[in-house]
């Protein structure tokens, strides 16, 4: 009959109807209390300590929907709604100066009565001691502690700036790549769309460095995986710590030019590993592409039309209930949820996988590796069936996250409401996970998983089995996600070959990245570029985005180009098409319903074009990606890198070297003619028609099938013929 929760819900950017908002008042302040009640109440009071606060209905709570806003789109709908408002009321307390005991009483109209438990908010003040940071090395001012009777919450600090600093990092970010001047914060989140305008982002790190023209940069890591926030002016930058039961910050400073702040970085966080060369050919999938028949035609097209494909994505592979067994099989239910075998199952003629494995050999004859769709949560809305065996194991067996009172944690977000989750944060459970899928990879030699998914651990008090609470594991959970099914890999003597779009300080480490959900506009195509500087600044090597766009109407031509164009020049190259219902007109993004849909005859041959040019950088990609490694300069390299000491370069935030010998600036406005680039210090070669071009800022022609690309090294001019 009501309901309230100190924390709500833990969106960590909206309060939900039953919330107290600030969760931790500061002396002084007022705090928001909220309920929600059955339809039947008539009058809520909060007992606040001696006296009485009476509730009113809420009405308005657009502020909080705004937080969930990502247009058009089919999960859209469903952000919506997570925040619903019905039977939500609040009210405002008098200021709190010391710990309040408070609960609530509501009324029907026959006058009955339910209360809820005791609750106590204790306030909070910001004081000069309180911990300790270890590490600051001199740089460190202005520590504060913020201290309430019952801990210490949180620390805070100033890091100094000096006129003509820059600042880089905090992860893959979409907004720009100097953040000085901006505030955000390092939580795994996932905005549906749209990240760039809300400054969020599925792979935040606390890191970051300060770039400045005389080489004398520096570097730093808040050691932590606890949320931290940040926000910058012309002198300094605050930086706000989440601490746990030790009054603690570990503070990690690096001095030098930025590769050498990375490398320190790397040493602690962990980099990357060569992966397989096929991992630079052109990726291709959809996801309506949901039978066997739709895989192969759309593989049957490309090879009809000479584009070169080297792997396809299938998403909707499986009945999206377990993620282990393709739609429509025939099996026996293991009950005590234990894993299944190839020979387990059988396929009907007239299903939508008749034969699944001889589909991937087929695919592999062609040349064309196969990755398949995972999401690291367990549905729990059936009663029988595999789904139920596997959820009623995982609870029994102490595979899932918890909550604070020891029963399940059920997810909280709206993609897969209510599932559960497995607690990836210890070896027994990534086994008893991935062993599911074992088959798919040993017996129908699956090449590789896409990770999606990851954000789904909302809730401070959340226990995980490797003795961290919910604050410190939370943002782990996508590092956790990826190593699991890597090591499935590996263990089948294959490249541990993820594709994720959620992460954090640690996913260098763990296979490939994607930019995330995103429109096909062209905000969106300038914010992945971003996107995939930033996350490159942070040493994630394997990137790349759902050229044009994924959600929405179909793209244009010239967006859709251009976008190719880009992709064809950065370390993964693929398209990907969002579910929309199957309904007409489809929403594929191969080039051939490009081209029909906007009626540009066009887009197939130019896409053919870049996807040939692709097929030759492959060697390139392979060889530069190993430098990568080595020395730890990205692959997809912002200009200040390698040209920290040249101010200019700060004024083409989306130009970029791909790997130390090519330097691409994307067109990136519809109607361009020609497009101007800044060639730092060197003798430049234009890669389209050979030409000498010297520093400094130069204009071409930029027809739909040129990209402005240049290079140093006169040996490649042989790949652009």
């Amino acid at each position: 009959m009501i309901t309230h929760r100190p924390f709500g819900i833990e969106h960590p950017y909206a309060a939900s109807p039953d919330q107290r908002v600030p969760v931790l008042p500061l002396a002084g302040e007022s705090v928001r209390l909220g309920v929600v009640v059955s339809p039947d109440v008539t009058r809520v009071v909060c007992e606040w300590d001696s006296s009485e606060l009476e509730l009113s209905p809420a009405t308005d709570t657009s502020g909080d929907a705004a937080a969930l806003a990502g247009g058009e789109g089919h999960l859209s709908e469903a952000q919506a709604k997570s925040l619903g408002a019905d039977g939500a009321w609040f009210v405002v307390t008098p200021p709190i100066t010391e710990p309040v005991r408070y609960r609530f009483h509501a009324y029907t109209s026959g006058s009955s009565a339910e209360s809820t438990e005791w609750f106590e908010v204790c306030p909070a003040t910001w004081m000069p001691s309180g911990g300790q940071i270890r590490g600051a090395e001199g740089r460190v001012r202005g520590v504060e502690w913020l201290v309430s009777a019952q801990q210490t919450h949180r620390a805070r600090f100033r890091l100094e700036f000096r006129p003509g600093d820059h600042l880089v990092g905090f992860g893959e970010r979409y907004d720009v790549l100097d953040q000085r001047g901006r505030s955000l914060d390092a939580v795994v989140f996932e905005q549906y769309k749209s990240q760039g305008v809300h400054g969020r982002t599925y792979l935040p790190m606390p890191f970051a460095q300060v770039v400045n023209a005389d080489g004398n940069g520096w570097g730093f890591h808040v050691r932590t995986s606890r949320r931290t926030w940040f926000s910058s002016d012309d002198t300094e930058l605050l930086v706000e710590v989440a601490l746990g039961d030790e009054a603690v910050v570990d503070l990690g400073i690096y001095q030098g030019s930025p590769t050498k702040v990375l490398t320190a970085f790397l040493d602690e966080a962990g980099r990357a590993e060569d992966l397989p060369s096929w991992v630079f050919r052109l990726w291709a999938s959809g996801n309506e592409w949901n039978t066997q028949d739709l895989v192969m035609a759309r593989m049957d097209a490309h090879r009809d039309l000479d584009i070169p494909v080297g792997t396809v994505v299938i998403e909707a592979w499986s009945d999206e209930e377990g993620i282990t067994i393709w739609r429509d099989a025939q099996y026996d239910v293991t009950p005590d949820g234990s894993a299944h075998k190839a020979s387990d199952f059988s396929y009907p003629a007239d299903g939508a996988w008749p034969a699944p494995k001889e589909m991937i050999d087929e695919l592999h004859r062609r040349g064309i590796k196969v990755v398949l769709w995972q999401i690291p949560l367990q549905k729990t809305e059936f009663s029988t069936g595999q789904v139920a065996a596997d959820a009623e194991a995982m609870v029994r067996e102490g595979h899932a996250v918890l909550e604070a009172d020891g029963t399940a944690y059920h997810n909280r977000g709206w993609w897969f409401p209510k599932a559960l989750m497995p607690d990836l944060s210890v070896q027994r459970t990534r086994d008893w996970w991935t062993e599911k899928r074992r088959y798919l990879v040993e017996e129908f030699d699956v090449d590789g998983f896409k990770t999606d998914g990851g954000e789904h651990a909302w809730g401070h008090d959340l226990r995980y089995a490797d003795g961290r609470r919910g604050d410190e594991g939370n943002n782990l959970f996508p590092v956790h996600y990826a190593r699991a099914f890597g090591d499935l890999l590996r263990s089948a003597g294959k490249a541990p070959v993820t594709f994720s779009r959620a992460g954090f300080t640690g996913s260098q480490a763990h296979g490939i990245f994607w930019a995330g959900d995103e429109d096909s506009t062209w905000a969106a195509f300038r914010s992945s570029i971003t996107a995939g500087l930033t996350a490159a600044s942070c040493g994630i090597v394997y990137w790349g985005w759902d050229l044009a766009g994924f959600s929405g109407p179909v793209p244009d031509a010239e967006l859709y180009l251009r976008a190719t164009a880009a992709s064809t020049f950065m370390p993964i190259m693929q398209y990907h098409s969002e579910f929309n219902h199957h309904q007409l007109p489809l929403r594929d993004r191969t080039p051939w319903h490009v081209a029909e849909t906007t009626g540009d005859d066009r887009v197939v041959p130019l896409f053919r074009q870049y996807a040939v040019l692709r097929e030759k950088l492959v060697p390139y990609l392979a060889a530069q990606a190993a430098a990568t490694i080595s020395t730890d300069r990205p692959l997809m390299r912002p200009l200040f890198f390698d040209h920290f000491n040249d101010p200019e370069v700060w004024n083409h935030p989306y130009q970029y070297l791909l790997g130390n010998e090519l330097l691409v600036n994307p067109v990136l406005e519809p109607g361009a003619t020609t497009w101007t680039s800044y060639l730092p210090e060197g003798e430049w070669y234009d890669v389209w028609t050979g030409d000498t071009v010297s520093r400094g800022l130069i204009s071409r022609d930029v027809p739909l099938d040129v990209i402005p690309v240049y290079t140093r090294n006169r040996e490649l001019l042989d790949l652009f013929r």
